[in-house]
């Protein structure tokens, strides 16, 4: 085990992120990730912790030092307005450090996780392949702006002072593993919860697995061609398929009620003040709505190409999230259940207003 080579993670928090850190470790890796606090999610883990932020270049470079290779997964996912300066500057500037880091510290090799929000949706559905160049400037939002000119930065910075830089792209990520609560798994939450009575009459979008992502990612470090960008997704499918999905591995009956778009167009103003108000995960937004009926129709062939890359279907990943969900937070239709989160809702709203004094 001595001649193993040393890999950090940042973003090990995340959804993908501690995916990939399973990922790692069962493949023989102890790797070192950089966090900004100790969660209890990491114990029992077999890897380094160190203690850092990407928009700190120094603590960067401490953490960098004696890496072969960092995957950079540390972003923020915002499709609510108003934080575009934060957006920006951990999404953007926070890579600029990585790659500075990563030059300082000699590291031969530089994983990226970027995302297929990159790419402008093409007409008519048509198949949506690998691109070589990325402009902010025409896409929608300080999440798909950011990354792009991240990514744009990943690849112009490949083959400068030693490093080799590969960029992965994922499109909406499920599964296990989501103990920040994505948009889609409050999504299954609220499903779990009975509180999800209609589906839509429209719309879908390209779902994948995060195990599948954090196999590709590692594969993309192993065996990834420098300079090149590869599209980690699964198959498209419509928003009602995937409530239909949920709802076999709930054991239930899918909803008969299906809201076109000219109502969830109404109502999507009005849910951006209520997830305002209440600081939960959005999850209708007038952005999301013009996702859900753009271009979703993205390729995985050349990560199957080269990486080996082959995801698993939809209705697996649902039902493998809905259970992970009910192992770790219990059946919210389950009367203990429900009393605990009440009281911890209770007891948490008196901490903050202890604090506030």
């Amino acid at each position: 085990m001595t001649d193993k080579k040393l890999s950090v993670l940042t973003g090990a928090t995340g959804h993908v992120g501690y995916a990939l850190l399973l990922e790692l470790i069962g493949s023989g890796e102890k790797p070192k990730i950089l966090i900004r606090k100790d969660i209890s999610i990491f114990d029992g883990l077999d890897c380094e912790k160190v203690y850092g932020d990407v928009t700190d270049l120094d603590s960067l470079v401490k953490a960098f030092e004696g890496a072969e290779t960092v995957y950079h997964l540390a972003g923020m996912i915002e499709i609510k307005t108003g934080n575009e300066d934060a957006v920006y500057n951990v999404n953007v500037n926070g890579t600029k450090n990585v790659v500075e880091a990563c030059k300082k510290c000699g590291v031969k090799k530089l994983v990226y996780m970027s995302s297929v929000d990159t790419y402008p949706p093409l007409p008519n559905h048509r198949l949506m392949t690998e691109i070589n160049h990325y402009d902010p400037s025409i896409l929608e939002g300080a999440y798909a702006k950011t990354k792009a000119e991240a990514t744009q930065y990943v690849l112009d910075n490949n083959g400068t002072d030693g490093l080799e830089t590969v960029v992965v792209q994922p499109s909406a990520c499920i599964g296990p593993y989501d103990y920040k609560v994505s948009s889609v798994g409050e999504m299954v939450r609220m499903f779990l919860k009975g509180m999800f009575p209609v589906s839509l009459a429209f719309g879908g979008y390209n779902f994948v697995d995060v195990r599948d992502v954090a196999y590709g990612t590692r594969m993309a470090a192993q065996k990834g061609k420098p300079g090149e960008c590869y599209i980690l997704c699964g198959d498209a499918v419509t928003v009602d398929d995937f409530i239909k999905a949920l709802a076999k591995a709930r054991g239930t009956k899918p909803p008969k009620i299906k809201l076109h778009k000219g109502l969830v167009d109404v109502a999507a103003p009005i849910m951006e003040v209520y997830y305002k108000a209440t600081d939960t995960t959005p999850l209708f937004t007038r952005y999301s709505i013009r996702k859900l009926v753009s271009n979703c129709n993205f390729s995985y062939a050349k990560a199957k190409r080269d990486l080996d890359y082959e995801p698993m279907s939809v209705e697996k990943s649902a039902r493998d999230m809905m259970n992970w969900i009910i192992e770790n937070e219990g059946d919210p239709l389950d009367p203990e259940v429900k009393k605990r989160k009440k009281e911890q809702k209770k007891a948490e709203k008196a901490r903050k207003k202890a604090a506030k004094k």
